[in-house]
């Protein structure tokens, strides 16, 4: 029986930053089309990790492979070019700048040819339809959530195979956080995308998640499915 190429893997990662370390020994795997959610505390190391695996922050130690490759070169332009992509914390979109302008931004910093980048967009739109009502107003006019739909299409128009998505429920109302997971969700189901989620909204997360990891203090000390931990009192024992 062949083995199974995971999507993401992470082995033995430190990092840190100033010489206060954050991550100690950490691994991970994400299957294709797996969703695995990461949970735990404020400064647990969620967001540092999201940097190091997509390139944006070094690790001290430790290896990153992307479908059973290790890159040449482990950087956010690399990581796009095999099939990754991150949604930040903050939302991160120009402020002056129309949604269309951030796309054709986007589309042309991944480097996707002219002729394709119509169609591109036109699929994200298909994906998010909301963002049809105000893709030629600047960024800076909308609301979070339409902030937020727009950071999420940014991603998506490179066609990632491996999604990270940080905190993406931040300043959003729980409604408005359900309409951003459901697409987030047929992205899986119809499309085999692979979702890193860091969410603190666990309800919602662990909807779209086959599987759940707890950090603390820069360790992993917890993995499970969401039902190990449908237990309000013993999630936050984890915490």
């Amino acid at each position: 029986m062949t083995e199974q190429v995971m999507a993401l893997e992470a082995t033995g990662l430190a990092a840190g930053y100033g010489g206060r370390e954050v991550l100690q020994d950490v691994s991970l795997s994400l299957a294709p089309g797996e969703g695995l959610c990461l949970i735990g505390h404020n400064g647990a190391g969620k967001s540092t990790l999201l940097r190091v695996l997509f390139g944006l922050h070094r690790p001290s130690a430790g290896g990153i492979r992307v479908f059973g490759q290790t890159l040449a070169q482990h950087s956010p332009a690399a990581l796009g070019a095999a099939g990754v992509a991150l949604v930040p914390e903050g939302r991160g979109v120009f402020p002056d700048l129309t949604v269309l302008e951030i796309f054709g931004l986007a589309l042309w910093s991944a480097g996707v040819p002219k002729g394709e980048r119509e169609a591109r967009i036109d699929d994200v739109l298909e994906l998010l339809p909301r963002i049809k009502e105000f893709t030629k107003r600047t960024a800076g006019t909308l609301s979070g959530g339409q902030q937020q739909m727009v950071s999420i299409a940014r991603a998506l128009l490179t066609k990632p195979k491996v999604l990270l998505l940080d905190e993406p429920s931040i300043g959003l109302a729980p409604k408005l956080f359900q309409d951003l997971i459901e697409p987030i969700a047929r992205l899986r189901q119809e499309r085999g995308v692979a979702i890193l989620l860091v969410e603190q909204n666990v309800r919602e997360a662990f909807a779209v998640s086959d599987r759940v990891m707890v950090m603390r203090s820069g360790r992993f000390i917890f993995t499970g499915t969401p039902a190990d931990l449908s237990d309000h009192t013993k999630l936050m024992e984890l915490f």
